[in-house]
């Protein structure tokens, strides 16, 4: 039989679900609950962490700001190759996970902790990205995961625990969906969301404007970008928070940024989820423009061909996986040549690029122009189109004679 633990660190927010869970497994385990929270660009949500977490029952609370390492080190390699799953989602909560999972090891390791718990469900994706963070790379460390543990099976009845427990808590029954919120995007879930055909409470949005409400004219902007990662905003240079903060600033007030779809969680069923991602939406738009003048055809086709699989590594939780890692070496490899700057155009809940330019650019107007050259024999295209047609043309033949 497994001894219970003696000092457990758990993923803390402060929300519902961790808050109630800090107070569980001091009553389950009589163990030392460490409290860790990540500050991934939260914000106000941050302030009242430190006080709640203690009067909850922590015995030590670790706020560790990793906003800087979150954007530089996670959100721009994840840029880098344009994931996107299932061609929306632009996996906001699901490059945060390994970095807090990381982090809250290395806590565990400060605390001679012998096990870390969190506060995802037994259906969702983050327990699968914890704990497969966990493996990688403390594999020693004993996972505590309530939701597939206890017998509070719902939001009702978390809420009714936290109230016998004089814990507050931010969601009530009246507005149930619950949010998870950083530097790149926030997500939202649940509750009056959990019907796809309903449409999300027009108050919920905190990102980003209404984009019919958006102002009635355009913002212009350009983007410096160098190897691939973005530098610069309007010709001003920006390290990694401050840029995307500019970023969801303005597109926010535009109303850029937002999706509301229908996604196949790893553990097999469907989810709606709604996001707001700013930023990260005029980075990627800006970004494959850039590519388009950059990126040799085929390497531009085999590095979008591997896309999807990079964005799955991602959902699923493999960040630390060798083979995500290898990817990686690609996509960077790749991006080399990703230099210049683009010109967009902000207006109403859309990016519009205007404008592309690149010391490293394999667009050449001599060969593209309509105009008279001297560099293209059209007559050559011929043979290459007979080359091409010649398997087509047998195939017909065969045919026509069977």
């Amino acid at each position: 039989m497994t001894p219970d633990p003696k000092r457990v660190v758990l993923a803390y927010s402060g929300g519902l679900d961790t808050s109630v869970i800090l107070r569980w497994l001091i009553e389950r385990y009589r163990c030392d609950v460490v409290a860790f929270c990540a500050d991934l660009g939260q914000g106000e949500e941050l302030i009242p962490i430190r006080d709640k977490a203690t009067r909850t029952g922590a015995v030590a609370v670790h706020i560790v700001d990793l906003r800087e390492e979150f954007v530089r080190d996670f959100i721009f390699p994840m840029l880098r190759a344009n994931a996107v799953y299932e061609g929306a989602y632009l996996l906001g909560t699901s490059i945060a996970r390994p970095l807090i999972a990381r982090a809250q090891v290395e806590v565990a390791a400060k605390e001679g902790a012998d096990a870390v718990a969190h506060g995802a469900t037994g259906k969702g994706n983050d327990q699968v990205r914890f704990e497969l963070t966990y493996a990688a790379l403390a594999p020693h460390l004993r996972v505590i995961a309530p939701w597939r543990e206890w017998e509070l099976n719902s939001r009702t009845s978390l809420i009714e625990f936290a109230k016998r427990h004089d814990i507050p808590v931010p969601v009530t029954v009246e507005r149930p969906y619950s949010t998870d919120r950083n530097l790149f995007h926030i997500s939202y879930e649940g509750g009056v969301l959990e019907d796809p055909w309903a449409e999300p409470p027009a108050k919920m949005f905190q990102l980003t404007s209404d984009p019919e409400a958006a102002p009635d004219f355009p913002l212009a902007l350009e983007l410096g970008f160098e190897h691939g990662d973005p530098v610069s905003v309007d010709g001003e240079r920006l390290g990694p928070v401050a840029l995307l903060t500019r970023l969801n600033r303005l597109g926010g007030e535009h109303g850029v940024g937002r999706v509301d779809l229908v996604e196949n969680r790893f553990v097999g069923m469907k989810s709606r989820g709604v996001y707001e991602t700013p930023g990260g939406t005029i980075l990627h738009v800006a970004r494959r423009a850039l590519e388009s003048i950059t990126l040799d055809r085929e390497v531009l086709h085999l590095r979008d061909s591997l896309v999807p699989r990079y964005a799955e590594m991602i959902y699923y939780g493999f960040w630390f996986a060798p083979e995500r890692q290898l990817l990686q070496s690609l996509v960077d490899e790749c991006a080399r040549d990703v230099t210049g700057t683009v010109r967009l155009r902000l207006y109403k809940g859309n990016v519009t690029v205007t404008g592309r330019r690149s010391p490293r650019s394999l667009y050449r107007t001599d060969f593209a122009t309509f105009e008279a050259d001297s560099v293209y024999r059209q007559r050559d295209a011929e043979g290459f189109i007979n080359l091409n047609a010649l398997r087509l043309k047998i195939r017909a033949l065969r045919d026509r004679n069977a």
